[in-house]
Formats: C-alpha cells, structure tokens, sequence
C-alpha cells in the first residue's frame, strides 16, 4: 500500500516538474502555448521589447536590435512628473508615453510633456515626410493597420499632435505610429475644432515653460429610445479598431514660480460649429477620470493648483 502511494507520488511530481519546465520554455521564448501549432507566421512577426525595471508592463516601443538599446527612463520622468493615469500596456516613445488598449486598438491615454522649444517651428522637420505606420511593438493579434482606415469615412487622429514634436524629425514620425491614431471625424473636427483644441495648448507655452497634455478616447453613454442608458460605438476594418464617442484633453501648465493651472476638455467625435468656443468643452476634471477610468496628475501637489479651467480653485 504504502508503496502504492509514493509510486503514484513519483509520478505526479515528474508531470509537474516536466509541465514547470515546459512552461519555463515557452515563457522564454515568448510564445503563447495555445498557439504553437498555429499561426506560426503572426507569431514571428511579434517582437517583444524591454520592460522598464519598475514597471512589468511598460515598454519602448521602438524596434530594438541586439544589444538590446536601453529606454530613455530619464525623458519618462519629465513627460510623467505628475504621475502615470494608469499602467496597462504602457509604450515608450522618444518624446511621448501612451497606454495601449489592445482591445479597442486604440490608446488609453498619450501624455505629453510640451515647452516653447518642442512647439517652435522647425524648418528641418517636416510632418510631410512622417507615414503612417502600424507599431511593430503590439502583437499582431491586437494592432492597428492603415486598412483599417482606408475606406471608412473616418481621419487617423493623432492624440499626440505631430505640431507639438517638432525638436527633431524622428520625433515627429513617432508621432505617426497607429497606436497614437484614432478614427475621427475629418471635415469638421479632426481638421478643425479638434485641432483648434492642440493649437491652443501649444499656444499655453507662450506664457508656461512646461505644459503637460493628457489625451485619449472616451466611450461615453447616450440614452436610447428605449429611455435606458446604451454605451455603443461603431468599429472599423478588418481588425475592428473601436470608433470613440469622444475625446478628452486634461492639460496641466506649470508657471516660472511653480504655480500650477488646469484645464480639462471633452469634445463629441462629431462634426462641431466652427463658431464654437473651446470654452464650451471644458469639464471638470473628475468627470473625466471617472468616465475614462484613470486618474491623472496624481502626483500633482494640490495647494500649488490655483486655477481649473479659468476658476480659481
């Protein structure tokens, strides 16, 4: 009896040092177990990249070449002085910092850290000569591709503005990547109210040395005939990329004495009146972070916040 037993003991630790082992192999190798008897080629085709030490899931998302380059941790600092609004499937740009939602093949959020001279105009850099590109970094299962935007009546909308990027070419072709795209209205808002919105937070670094942009997409809501509350929204392309409801900036400008003001703004994915002033977007700032499920500035000292949105806190 007794020998029974440790024989059967035997037997179940060899399968779980062996299913240990396995496990290990394929971990290293980075590839899904569930997937190795299919869609080898989509598999090869990803490239993982080094995580930040302090962070499991942030990431550069520049290809990288052995020996492996190192992320500018330093450049991280400055863009999020103030804190990360959240860390899923964080990507590190040269210039800017954003969050991947695979599921919706758009961003969670894309910070930015602006001054008077990453906004100065630049005659050797020129958005003209930036493509739009898939982002190699994200697995191929959950990218975006410009197919999926040929023919759906909707603009690649930058979330870091290519205007704000201007110290250096490469900078502005970061800017072009598909994870910091997504689909907006052409005529109306991504051509016009929207980027009145980033003209006048570039304009904000006339008067602060350093201003801090949070942007992303929202999905927001609306009451159907039905009198309940439905959150939908349209999907585009072969890999369904989410069309948002609408987008957000919360901007934090930081003054020469370290005095801080806010601004917050939400604007519907839609066609907007020129005539309308920005000031009618603005929001306070926790409406949106409860919509958008983050918090932003986290780290931001309250007592030094003097204004929001024009109003003395």
């Amino acid at each position: 009896m007794a020998s029974n037993v440790v024989s059967r003991l035997l037997v179940l630790s060899s399968v779980g040092i062996g299913g240990y082992y396995l496990g290990s192999y394929f971990e290293r190798r980075k590839v899904p177990v569930d997937y190795v008897s299919s869609d080898r080629k989509a598999i090869g085709d990803f490239c993982s990249k080094p995580a930040l030490p302090i962070f499991g899931t942030v990431s550069a998302a520049s290809l990288i070449s052995p020996p492996a380059a190192t992320v500018n941790v330093s450049r991280v600092g400055q863009i999020m002085k103030y804190g990360f609004p959240g860390l899923d499937n964080v990507r590190s740009f040269d210039d800017y910092v954003l969050s991947y939602d695979r599921r919706t093949r758009v961003a969670h959020w894309v910070f930015e850290h602006l001054t008077p001279d990453s906004v100065k105009p630049n005659d050797a850099v020129d958005r003209a000569k930036s493509d739009f590109k898939a982002d190699d970094s994200i697995h191929p299962f959950f990218r975006s591709l410009n197919t999926d935007y040929k023919g759906s009546g909707f603009d690649r909308g930058h979330m870091a503005a290519a205007g704000n990027h201007r110290v250096e070419q490469k900078h502005c072709d970061q800017t072009f990547y598909l994870t910091n795209m997504a689909p907006q209205v052409g005529a109306g808002f991504n051509r016009d109210k929207w980027n009145h919105l980033e003209r006048h937070v570039r304009k904000l670094t006339k008067e602060h040395p350093n201003v801090y942009c949070c942007t992303g997409p929202l999905f927001l809501p609306r009451k159907e005939a039905d009198g309940k509350l439905y959150v939908r929204y349209q999907v585009i392309g072969a890999n369904n990329v989410a069309v948002p409801t609408h987008f957000y900036k919360v901007v934090v400008m930081e003054a020469k004495d370290g005095r801080l003001a806010m601004e917050a703004y939400v604007l519907p994915n839609q066609k907007i009146d020129d005539s309308t002033p920005l000031t009618m977007f603005q929001v306070p700032p926790e409406t949106i972070e409860r919509a958008a499920g983050l918090l932003f500035f986290d780290k931001l000292a309250k007592d030094k916040l003097t204004t929001i949105n024009g109003k003395k806190v």
